[in-house]
């Protein structure tokens, strides 16, 4: 008996779902993210408005001030949707896991010199609840912002913070047991150089519009905070005692060097839609900027001493300059 195979190219009826195809034309192919945030947004058929406000409808770009005429118009470079934040996500994990083990089997965190552990704690343990409001605030901006493309990366990066706090607790137990945690705690409500801080937090969780607390979030306190304490800090303490507690938070600086990607997009993309739009945009940034100084400034003055001016001039130059390249005018 003779089998004869032969190739047969079967053509699609279409290309991707007709709402993506609205938008990139119905003869391309769509990519798994295009998929995953174009139009998803609910728009049409709400039963009733919020009784809790009646002035919006559940899902309501008018919310935030800012003005867009497509608010698809942004995009995650990262291309992140839930599967491929996931596989990215248990790969930084596993790093970070492998990093505690080698630092809790090799009695590293016995062995760390006491002056810098004391430091480390100080200043990185109180810094979980930060870590905490971040994950309110970016859950919050998801709830209320517009346009699955700006608000699915938010929940990605509640999730991210939420995270940055475990691995900072984890950091607090290693390194001091369960007092650093009590300690920490107590820092926090009451140390006065944290009360800035902890202001800032409290005042974030309760901005109304989504789109100024995702500058004042993740723009301008994470912008600031991240170079300095997982910079500037990490460097003076490794140079003073090793590597140890810099293997202990290179999730945190690995983190803020692919988000920041994306924060940077997303502040773009609204700066050159309008020049009112950079206007609004720059005077949330300037803002915001100038609180998160105020607040991290003395946490730097008790973790780097003298060299804390020269830091933080650094720190926001490099702030400004960043902003500039988004569009801003600080």
């Amino acid at each position: 008996m003779q089998i004869d195979l032969r190739t047969v190219s079967i053509t699609p009826v279409r290309q991707t779902f007709d709402h993506v195809a609205r938008r990139i034309g119905p003869n391309k192919t769509a990519s798994r993210y295009q998929e995953g945030v174009l139009d998803v947004q609910a728009n049409a058929n709400f039963h009733y408005r919020p009784t809790w406000d009646p002035g919006h409808e559940i899902f309501d770009a008018s919310r935030t001030k800012l003005v867009m005429a497509d608010w698809y118009a942004f995009r995650d470079p990262r291309q992140m949707y839930y599967a491929t934040y996931t596989i990215a996500r248990a790969r930084m994990q596993e790093t970070a896991e492998a990093d505690f083990e080698f630092v809790e089997k090799r009695g590293l965190a016995d062995t760390f010199a006491a002056d810098a552990k004391r430091r480390a704690l100080d200043l990185l343990v109180p810094l979980r609840h930060v870590a905490w409001g971040a994950n309110m605030n970016n859950s919050s901006i998801c709830a209320y912002g517009y346009g699955t493309s700006f608000t699915a990366p938010c929940i990605f990066q509640a999730m991210d913070q939420l995270g940055i706090a475990q691995y900072l607790t984890r950091l607090g137990l290693l390194l001091g047991d369960v007092e650093a945690l009590d300690e920490a705690k107590a820092a926090w409500m009451d140390a006065p150089q944290w009360q800035g801080l902890r202001h800032l937090v409290e005042d974030l969780l309760v901005i109304g519009d989504p789109f100024e607390l995702y500058v004042a979030q993740n723009f301008a306190l994470d912008g600031l905070l991240f170079p300095l304490v997982y910079g500037t800090f990490d460097t003076a303490l490794t140079v003073q005692a090793g590597p140890t507690v810099s293997m202990l938070v290179r999730f945190q600086n690995d983190w803020f060097a692919e988000t920041s990607k994306w924060v940077d997009a997303t502040i773009k993309t609204a700066a050159a839609e309008s020049s009112a739009n950079a206007e609004l945009v720059s005077g949330w940034a300037t803002t915001w900027r100038d609180r998160a100084v105020a607040a991290i400034a003395p946490l730097m003055d008790a973790a780097l001493g003298g060299d804390a001016p020269a830091a933080m001039t650094d720190a926001v130059t490099a702030f400004d300059a960043r902003a500039a390249k988004c569009g801003l005018t600080l």
